[in-house]
């Protein structure tokens, strides 16, 4: 009586239990309806209802604990239409009274979904990974560009934290967006908005939407954070009435479309000919655009600089409006 019930409150559950005989020719079956034991009827063997590499596997388990007499569990993959379906199964020795053997009595339960997630997060853990060293390397860069162009270790701490909190608002915005990207706009708007003395209205931006690839997002956010930092100090935003275009366009080329990025000032002082060095020049015309696969162009006018950056697909998308 206890036995049977037993077997009727496994019946709410996803576990199957079945026994075979010593040559593992099918005994009983129970509770098998969505599993891969569906079609296991007594007399046959797995070689009966499994393809031949999952069943060599299954016989091979079974074979082990009637040759050993101890339990063993293992994991069985079973294609089922286009799709696998993974099983946790878990043998033991079938004795009767006497103690001889029998056979061997099991159970199996369906752990697709478990596998999938421990897949995705395998998956999440070799990106986090792979974007950490990136992320590594992108700061020893700028470090090493940092203090190759400054005097004094305060200058060196002063400039370096900029471009770190730079990195780091421009991957604020990557995390936010599940590692999709970044948009142009909200860059813009982080990067540039607090070094303007009257904000964004010194600031005309003209530009497609795009999301940014987390690469390209993070080096354009850092391009925008060593142009505005150059224009909030020598540049257009020092003085009343400067302002910078910043312009961004599809264009196609060689096959391909490319987003080309533009920062040009206007009305800021006139510019010297001779130049500070420790400008971010090298982050700007070689970091950056080294980053993303694209070119970059820096240009000195009277009246303030012009950036000019490339970024090739895929390393941008365009943002379609929801249709409602």
């Amino acid at each position: 009586m206890v036995a049977w019930k037993a077997l009727a409150a496994l019946s709410n559950t996803d576990l199957a239990v079945f026994a075979q005989d010593s040559d593992l020719k099918y005994c009983w079956v129970f509770n098998a309806q969505n599993s891969w034991l569906a079609p296991a009827v007594a007399g046959i063997r797995d070689d009966d209802i499994l393809p031949a590499g999952a069943a060599e596997r299954s016989n091979r388990m079974k074979a082990e604990v009637l040759s050993t007499g101890r339990p063993l569990r293992f994991e069985l993959a079973v294609p089922l239409g286009n799709a696998t379906r993974w099983y946790d199964i878990r043998l033991n020795v079938d004795r009767n009274d006497a103690e001889e053997v029998l056979g061997v009595i099991g159970t199996s339960i369906d752990i697709t979904d478990q596998k999938r997630r421990e897949e995705t997060l395998k998956t999440l853990l070799r990106e986090l990974s792979h974007r950490s060293k990136n992320l590594l390397a992108i700061i020893q860069s700028l470090a090493s560009q940092t203090a190759r162009h400054t005097v004094t270790v305060p200058e060196f701490l002063v400039r370096f934290r900029g471009r770190i909190q730079s990195l780091s608002s421009s991957q604020d915005i990557v995390t936010d967006t599940d590692w999709r990207g970044a948009d142009l706009m909200s860059l813009v708007v982080m990067q540039v908005e607090r070094y303007a003395p009257d904000g964004m209205e010194q600031i005309h931006l003209d530009a497609v939407d795009v999301y940014l690839s987390p690469t390209a997002s993070l080096h354009v956010g850092l391009a925008l954070h060593e142009l505005a930092v150059n224009a909030a100090s020598y540049g257009s935003l020092s003085v009343p009435g400067g302002t910078v275009t910043i312009r961004a366009w599809i264009e196609p080329r060689d096959g391909e479309d490319v987003l080309l990025l533009e920062w040009r000032e206007h009305n800021g002082p006139r510019v010297r000919t001779e130049r500070d060095p420790r400008f971010g020049t090298s982050t700007l015309v070689r970091i950056v655009p080294n980053a993303v696969g694209g070119e970059a162009h820096l240009e000195y006018h009277s009246d303030g600089i012009c950036y000019r950056l490339s970024v090739p697909q895929p390393q941008f998308e365009l943002i379609t409006p929801d249709i409602v």
